[in-house]
């Protein structure tokens, strides 16, 4: 991992059609596809998560307000935060507000350059950027379907 290169091996993945419960199999947007790795590969990535998770958390990277994708943390805890303020401004008779947004496919829409960039910006140490963008670069993809790939 220290050298920055993951393998171009590891990057390609099988995707299988999984057809929707009582749709129709013969129009394309009925399948979820699912994208199968290999098994080095999906090892690797827990060790390069950890890796990153922990230097993120030691050098207090991550703003105290993201909960969701952080260990001991979820989208629940998040809403509990939520409901405490709602509550304490009816409680105090202030007005409240909110505003919450779903991006649509936003892991599919990270803009690599800029990624990259920010883990420069908090001075990510230097092979796990190389990882990282070793890992993101040229990945692809080929579809099995009926037995077939």
């Amino acid at each position: 991992m220290t050298i920055g290169h993951f393998p171009p091996k590891w990057k390609t993945a099988t995707v299988v059609p999984i057809l929707k419960p009582g749709k129709d199999p013969t129009d394309t947007i009925s399948y979820r596809p699912i994208s199968l790795l290999p098994s080095l590969s999906k090892i690797v990535e827990h060790f390069i998560l950890k890796r990153l998770n922990n230097y993120l958390k030691e050098n207090n990277v991550l703003c105290p307000e993201q909960f969701g994708f952080r260990e001991k943390l979820s989208t629940s805890h998040q809403l509990i935060r939520v409901v405490e303020y709602v509550t304490e401004g009816f409680a105090n008779k202030q007005k409240t507000g909110a505003v919450f947004l779903d991006i649509q496919k936003a892991f599919d829409r990270v803009w690599q350059d800029g990624l990259i960039h920010k883990l420069i910006h908090y001075k990510t140490p230097s092979y796990l950027i190389k990882l990282i963008d070793s890992y993101l670069l040229e990945r692809k993809f080929a579809v099995r379907f009926k037995n077939e790939l």
